[in-house]
């Protein structure tokens, strides 16, 4: 059964959705749902980083962890499978952009300094901002070294996004991001946010964890068609 979660915080300013095992990143399935020639869906290479891609009509695969478009016509994507998908959009000027998420970005601030580069590169105001964070794995089932922990919380601050175990800290890499994006000016009140866990549920969800290592991906999906 495919899985479309649709947030309604976007309204009809784009297209918005996140994607479950099916139809995943089936680009055939992805077109026909939007009906988008499949040639106009855009995912970067992603490898962790904190780039951030403008997209315009070169649609050469680059490495990038962010994009950012402001083209009408295109959907824009992330695949993930554990880490947290994001969708972004000015409601106002019509911009509009998605974010691969897992620690390192997180650490590395990735959906703040795409958020910075719409305010700085398209003037963009933080309350027409519109932003939607998937399906991920939670804090119930991410347990993470003190490191990692550590390397999120110097660039995060003090927030309710972690926990101790006994024998293990737990990081809600969803949470963190959304005191991120609140900490560069975005509303809460515009800020969606799923509560399912990739991990949870692996009969929805791929999760690289609870495959304990290599799998499918789901997907995130943003544009203006």
């Amino acid at each position: 059964m495919e899985t479309l979660i649709s947030p309604e915080i976007f309204g009809s300013h784009a297209i918005a959705f996140f994607t479950g095992k099916s139809p995943g990143i089936d680009l055939d399935k992805i077109s026909k749902i939007v009906s988008v020639n499949k040639k106009k869906i855009f995912f970067p290479i992603q490898k962790h980083t904190d780039k951030v891609l403008l997209l315009d009509s070169d649609f050469s695969p680059r490495i990038a962890d962010a994009v950012i478009t402001k083209d009408k016509g295109v959907l824009i994507g992330v695949q993930t499978a554990d880490c947290v998908p994001v969708l972004l959009c000015d409601i106002n000027k019509s911009i509009f952009g998605v974010v691969h998420a897992g620690w390192k970005g997180t650490a590395a601030e990735i959906l703040k300094k795409t958020i910075r580069l719409m305010l700085d590169k398209f003037s963009s105001s933080p309350d027409d901002i519109r932003i939607a964070l998937g399906p991920s794995i939670r804090w119930c089932c991410y347990h993470v070294g003190y490191d990692v922990l550590e390397s999120v919380m110097r660039v995060t601050g003090d927030g309710h996004y972690h926990t101790r175990k006994i024998d293990a800290y737990c990081l809600d890499l969803a949470t963190a991001n959304k005191y991120q994006a609140i900490s560069v000016g975005i509303p809460e009140k515009n800020i969606w946010m799923s509560q399912e866990c990739t991990y949870c549920y692996p009969d929805r969800f791929y999760s690289y964890r609870y495959a304990k290592g290599t799998t499918g991906r789901q997907g995130g999906f943003i544009g203006i068609i």
